[in-house]
């Protein structure tokens, strides 16, 4: 399938993230953003390129991260310019960053349409995503839209966000496009399985299109604060100027989502229904999920790894080192370099804590 390309089309790839859910694995100086976290030789940073390069001109791609991985992002996207860097000196959830890009993408083309993604998602039908994203922009270029990507639910995940949508509301020019009615954070399994009764509740993508007036004007009447602060700074975008600018910037703005600061209360939010094989790789249950499993449900990496008595459980293991697992069931059992995790699947939301521990009792070198 072929696109053509657009040149008002534009990506941010978020991928600023520590990932602590995916330690081991996942550490502070190399997050699963850029690691082979699938085992197939490509990182989720790269995949993620690889599938907006179809959509959009690769100089159109922004990355938003941590100053502190510039380098890795360069080693592992070679072809993209310091200006496609957005760098942030410090973590501030998704509202600031994606005021930052939108200013240093208005430098450069002011009717930009723009879709923002995490770097950490897994899709399998790569061609109906590009359909999707490529409608989506087609539709916000149409419409003073701020949308969002929604899944169809295939079971009450207690770990996403839900958006309920107005299902007598579809709009003419695309009938998979709905207004969005209310979002809600992670449920809990009861009200989640309601969701899915109701018909009416799709999983929370994390994926945004906009046109970059649309956005704009979202900051400026839900975020003004915010977006007072980037238009500040907006003569040192793109300029040697830009960092500095940037770190005044984030020593004092708003730790916020996008979601609670602007999706929330704007009245123009419309959501696509859509379906492409999509999961949030955001724990080791969700990667349990896709990986391929033997004939007892063990999802296995590691050339060496022998089971008796075991099944459902994931297991990553360096690929020389020999290992013999015996009478575990749904577990987590992954070594990474000197360190050995091993935790009940059902558990795994304690993996948070255990870093910070680890990090406590032995030292920064471990997280």
């Amino acid at each position: 399938m072929t696109t053509q390309k657009n040149e008002n089309y534009y990506c941010v790839i978020m991928a600023g993230g520590v990932g602590v859910r995916f330690w081991p694995m996942s550490k502070t100086e190399t997050p699963k953003q850029f690691i082979d976290i699938l085992g197939d030789g490509i990182t989720l940073l790269q995949k993620t390129f690889g599938r907006f390069s179809k959509i959009c001109r690769p100089e159109n791609i922004y990355i938003v991260t941590n100053v502190m991985y510039a380098d890795l992002v360069k080693k592992q996207l070679p072809q993209i310019s310091d200006e496609q860097l957005v760098l942030e000196p410090m973590r501030r959830n998704t509202a600031p960053c994606i005021a930052y890009a939108n200013y240093k993408i208005k430098q450069k083309n002011p009717n930009a349409l723009i879709v923002v993604a995490p770097s950490d998602h897994n899709i399998k039908q790569e061609n109906t995503f590009i359909e999707v994203i490529t409608n989506g922009l087609e539709a916000v270029q149409k419409n003073d839209w701020l949308l969002t990507i929604g899944l169809r639910p295939s079971y009450p995940n207690t770990g996403y966000g839900y958006i309920q949508y107005l299902e007598d509301e579809p709009y003419l020019g695309n009938p998979s496009i709905y207004a969005v009615k209310m979002f809600t954070e992670k449920p809990k399994l009861v009200m989640a399985q309601q969701f899915i009764e109701s018909g009416d509740f799709l999983w929370n993508s994390g994926i945004f299109m906009w046109s970059l007036k649309s956005i704009n004007q979202a900051f400026e009447q839900f975020l003004p604060e915010i977006n007072d602060l980037f238009k500040e700074a907006e003569n040192s975008y793109n300029t040697p100027a830009e960092q500095e600018a940037i770190c005044q910037v984030y020593q004092v703005c708003r730790n916020i989502s996008v979601d609670y600061g602007i999706m929330e209360y704007a009245k123009n939010v419309y959501v696509y229904a859509a379906d492409f094989g999509w999961s949030d790789l955001g724990t080791w249950g969700s990667l349990y999920e896709i990986r391929e499993k033997n004939s007892e449900g063990n999802a296995i990496v590691g050339k060496k790894v022998k089971t008796y008595n075991t099944s459902n459980c994931i297991i990553n293991m360096p690929k020389d080192k020999v290992v013999v697992v015996h009478g575990l069931e749904d577990y987590i059992i992954v070594e990474n370099d000197d360190i050995l995790l091993i935790c009940p699947k059902n558990e795994e939301s304690q993996i948070r804590q255990v870093v910070a521990d680890v990090q406590i009792d032995f030292g920064d070198k471990y997280v």
